[in-house]
């Protein structure tokens, strides 16, 4: 039996040595991380491209849609991860003790029962609401925070892609996966060429989702002579011709497509053979509002 990404990754973490925390840096000693000996998450290693993997899905918010289970939440996350085998995407946003949590929107309305700017409250004061489903269920779920997913993530060796929030720094969010040794565990999202550059340059030795939706998006990664080991290329919500996933393939880079929207209403209205025919076509890595139908259809089990 064809042993999967996600069974050698768990290999990979559990031989690695564990980091010794008095070694552990401060946020303003992360900037010379590049010359500091430290191992690279295993992430690099198992995200390398190649063609005999088994696709992976990537939950949109750590999941979406989901009656009595509202985005961003460590519950949903766990709900999902004890059906599938998944990478989560979560939003880091920071409250206004400085707090790192996991919150979409700037405001409390669509996803609590609060109101107003998250960044008006302190942690604990979020504390009094509570988070709410997609379809506007009130559930005894909290905005969780931050470090708390990091540890879940770790002992359950959950995958998680970190969407950094304007409000943010990097290097906060990088502090927070040193302190929990969460390296192994852990892809920091970059949209562009600046964002890339200054993640890495506090994280060199983590795996970085990088945005590569055309040709020209491709090159200028590229020209930053940041290594093509540190990057999973996201192509974008829209398919584009093979010859870019082509491309991106013969630099030993993974593939993720953004099927969250359309692509997904496609395949809910047309088929979920639609995921099949999108792996064909060169996607490693499915970003969507429907983990478990694409899971499915592209034969991922637990």
């Amino acid at each position: 039996m064809r042993i999967t990404l996600l069974l050698t990754l768990l290999l990979i973490i559990s031989c690695k040595n564990k980091p010794n925390p008095k070694q552990e840096p401060t946020i303003e000693s992360t900037v010379e991380s590049k010359v500091e000996s430290r191992k690279s998450s295993a992430l690099i290693e198992a995200f390398k491209y190649n063609e005999a993997d088994s696709p992976f899905i990537s939950v949109h918010r750590g999941g979406v849609a989901l009656l009595n289970y509202p985005e961003n939440c460590l519950e949903t996350i766990a709900y999902v991860h004890d059906s599938i085998q998944a990478v989560f995407e979560i939003d880091i946003a920071k409250t206004k003790d400085n707090v790192l949590v996991l919150m979409h929107d700037n405001t409390l309305e669509r996803t609590t029962t609060g109101t107003n700017k998250l960044t008006n409250y302190t942690f604990q004061e979020l504390q009094a609401f509570n988070l709410v489903d997609d379809f506007g269920n009130e559930t005894a779920y909290k905005i969780p925070k931050f470090l708390d997913v990091l540890a879940w993530a770790k002992k359950n060796q959950a995958i998680l892609t970190i969407d950094i929030k304007k409000s943010v720094d990097v290097a906060e969010v990088v502090e927070a996966i040193r302190q929990q040794n969460a390296e192994d565990i852990s892809i920091i999202i970059t949209y562009d060429v600046e964002q890339l550059k200054k993640a890495y340059q506090f994280a060199p030795d983590l795996l970085m989702s990088v945005s590569a939706r055309n040709q020209e998006e491709l090159d200028w990664l590229l020209e930053t002579e940041i290594p093509v080991t540190n990057m999973l290329a996201f192509t974008g919500t829209r398919l584009s011709d093979t010859s870019l996933y082509h491309n991106i393939h013969k630099l030993g880079i993974k593939t993720m497509l953004g099927t969250l929207g359309n692509l997904d209403k496609q395949a809910e209205a047309k088929g979920d053979f639609l995921y099949i025919k999108w792996q064909k076509m060169g996607i490693d890595v499915f970003a969507t509002d429907r983990p478990f139908q694409a899971a499915t259809a592209l034969g991922i089990n637990k």
